[in-house]
């Protein structure tokens, strides 16, 4: 996981919880826009988790064996 990914999901956990806070003392209608936010960025951290290239598995064994040969 990348620095910017990290801070992606970081920041969106924290406005979950700043969400949660605001819905507790204010009401859901206050917060709603903080949680669209949230879900906006949870969205765009898979988009960015799914964006980067699967590498195959490379065959060590088979190098390791070609070595000791």
């Amino acid at each position: 996981m990348k620095l910017t990914d990290a801070i992606i999901l970081s920041l969106s956990l924290a406005l979950i919880i700043i969400g949660v806070h605001q819905s507790l003392t204010v009401g859901i209608e206050a917060s709603y826009a903080i949680f669209m936010f949230a879900v906006a960025l949870l969205f765009w951290f898979q988009y960015r988790k799914m964006k980067v290239p699967q590498e195959p598995p490379s065959d060590k064994k088979k190098a390791k064996s070609s070595k000791k040969r």
